[in-house]
């Protein structure tokens, strides 16, 4: 199978997905989700990864990060990623591959793009049917943002408030839990590839200003302007095989 792109621009924000070997469901239970939550707190401290939202469901997760230009994202993953599995692999008395072989990015441009990426991550249980809220999920950013803990903060709020033009964390709160209960009220909850198999979703001047910039590794990669959403395209067949048998997207 094609792997899957991990390009990173810095000052860009960064939608990754990554997924458990051959769709299984190694993240079921609560203890092994927040094994992963443990290494993305550890991420964040050790190498200054700057968090703006995350949910780990069953057999995937999904990371909304700031790049700050200093390596971190790719040093994060690693670690993440190798630590969830090998402590896993090492009490199941597991072997073989845990994830995927590559994790997936997608550039995320600001202000509205930045609001429904933010909510698509927020709904991903509520979209599988598990629960009917996300502060209902046990392992999200929606919960951390709306209730944080006093100890082991992952989100950055400051960096929040600057995005979303706010002054106040309160209102952080306040505009996320609005654009949830208006997605859940209007019933918005279907599955949108875009955010997960895309190399860059937003305005148009955006998603052409990504493309230019990754100059050859962007190549024979379409824009999409048919939406409401400009999105720049992997090759429709690197991801065909990947929607058998997901829990969701």
């Amino acid at each position: 199978m094609p792997r899957a792109n991990r390009y990173f621009i810095p000052g860009h924000i960064w939608h990754i997905t990554h997924r458990c070997h051959q769709k299984e469901f190694l993240l079921k239970f609560s203890k092994d989700r927040q094994r992963w939550r443990y290494w993305l707190f550890e991420a964040r401290k050790r190498y200054g990864l700057c968090v703006l939202n995350y949910v780990v469901t069953s057999n995937h997760i999904h990371l909304l990060v700031h790049d700050r230009g200093r390596g971190e994202i790719a040093q994060s993953m690693q670690l993440i990623a190798g630590r969830t599995a090998q402590e896993y692999n090492q009490r199941k008395g597991r072997k073989g591959a845990y994830w995927e072989d590559r994790y997936h990015a997608t550039a995320v441009d600001t202000d509205e793009y930045l609001a429904r990426c933010m909510v698509y991550i927020d709904l991903n249980m509520v979209r599988a049917g598990v629960v009917k809220h996300p502060d209902e999920w046990d392992t999200c950013g929606f919960r951390e943002i709306q209730s944080p803990p006093a100890r082991y903060a992952i989100i950055d709020q400051q960096v929040l408030i600057e995005l979303l033009g706010v002054t106040e964390f309160s209102d952080v709160q306040k505009f996320i839990r609005s654009w949830v209960d208006e997605a859940l009220m209007s019933n918005t909850l279907q599955r949108d590839d875009a955010w997960t198999q895309s190399i860059a979703i937003g305005s148009s001047d955006f998603v052409r200003g990504v493309k230019e910039t990754l100059g050859v590794k962007a190549l024979y990669r379409d824009i999409d302007e048919s939406s409401e959403m400009n999105v720049l395209r992997e090759p429709e067949m690197m991801y065909k095989n990947r929607e058998r048998g997901l829990l969701i997207g």
